[in-house]
């Protein structure tokens, strides 16, 4: 993946991430994506904004006012001019990552200088639905379904295997690999100190940009230990391993990068950040979905020339603690350059948002530590998987 139409990465800008329920709460999603989109060019006052040549827009649920391509309402109240086109794509939780993907092969063949992408969620928002009648006045109840999380109105075709509830599959996933409760809970916690030392340290300040009150994460614990964590009740199996504190929650937040050809730095006003070395996409059985990284970062590898030897970060989207480690075992690498600054167990997994969040923290973690490669990987509902390999060239 190199010559004269390679993709760089330029910039990158997020909201903190809030709780369910919590201080994004009032936010609608599009003003979350405009205020991420705002605070991204905000880092690059030269490019004019007339030049971006699409924005790709990442968004799980789109059930409600997230709804009518979000994407190009998040253009339109970010007041960018009415020529920028954008679309909306839904990968579900990797649904920025692969807005980014997206971006970065528009960038390679040349149907594009300069791309935004980006993501966001509301799962605060995130409205019930009901299914519409075949007919008018059904006589019998009808039940509205929350689009939170997770499978809804499914098709009564689809094998009753694949429609477990997510934290169910990742039950079986940790039986698979005997992962203890022990491992999961020390992970978690690690998470939540880590992701607090990253702000205490300023490490996160040129990352986020504030909505309203909100100007850091807000689910971080920075007391959690693994001790306290093995009092919490198992949230899926009464004798399961999986709990509140050893998986990620639901929160609200956006996302936002500038990807761009190496022509483009001079009307982007400053030089690029990290190459989009190599993408990879992967497929298992859905409930065997938060394996799918293991494959889909081995592929992204491949393609970018390199192996695990040459990657010195790591970020992977925390969706459950067991997850994360069955990876990571998978790979055989060293646990300490995996989400160094904390994962989605502690900063959130506002889902359509989670993969511009990890591919902007891996390339200032490359820049911080001067590493010349990284990794950043995402597991997807229904069996998927996507990572992208970046080259820090900062």
């Amino acid at each position: 993946m190199n010559g004269m139409n390679s993709a760089y990465l330029y910039a990158a800008a997020r909201t903190p991430f809030g709780r369910f329920g919590g201080a994004l709460a009032g936010e609608r999603p599009d003003d979350l994506a405009a205020a991420a989109l705002q605070g991204v060019l905000k880092k690059i006052p030269d490019l004019d904004p007339a030049a971006i040549g699409d924005v790709v827009w990442g968004c799980a649920n789109q059930a409600g006012e997230d709804n009518r391509n979000v994407g190009r309402m998040a253009v339109l109240l970010a007041g960018l001019p009415v020529s920028v086109p954008a679309t909306t794509v839904n990968r579900l939780c990797g649904s920025s990552l692969d807005a980014a993907m997206i971006g970065s092969r528009a960038i390679e063949s040349g149907d594009a200088d300069v791309i935004v992408a980006g993501g966001v969620e509301s799962m605060t928002r995130a409205p019930w639905v009901l299914p519409k009648p075949s007919r008018a006045f059904p006589a019998g109840n009808v039940t509205a379904v929350s689009t939170t999380l997770g499978w809804r109105l499914i098709n009564e075709n689809m094998p009753k295997e694949w429609t477990v509830s997510l934290g169910e599959a990742n039950e079986m996933l940790g039986e698979k690999f005997s992962i203890s409760r022990e491992r999961q809970d020390a992970f978690a916690a690690r998470s939540h100190v880590l992701a607090a030392k990253a702000w205490d340290e300023g490490f996160y300040a040129d990352l986020t940009v504030a909505v309203g009150d909100l100007d850091r994460d807000e689910g971080i614990r920075p007391g959690s230990t693994a001790e306290k964590l093995a009092g919490l009740k198992p949230s899926f199996r009464a004798t399961g391993t999986i709990t509140a504190g050893n998986a990620s929650p639901l929160n609200d937040g956006a996302s936002a990068l500038v990807l761009g050809s190496a022509q483009a730095a001079d009307r982007i006003g400053r030089a690029p950040l990290a190459r989009i070395a190599g993408r990879g996409v992967a497929a298992v059985e859905p409930p065997m979905f938060g394996y799918a990284p293991v494959e889909a970062a081995d592929r992204a590898l491949a393609r970018a020339g390199i192996t695990w030897d040459d990657v010195t970060a790591v970020e992977l989207n925390e969706a459950f603690a067991v997850q994360s480690l069955a990876c990571v075992d998978a790979w055989d690498i060293d646990p300490e350059i995996v989400n160094a600054k904390g994962g989605a167990i502690a900063i959130g997994h506002p889902l359509g948002a989670s993969g511009g969040r990890i591919l902007g923290t891996l390339a200032a973690r490359l820049i911080e530590s001067q590493g010349r490669y990284g990794v950043a990987a995402i597991c997807i509902g229904v069996g998927q998987a996507l990572a992208v390999v970046l080259e820090n060239v900062a």
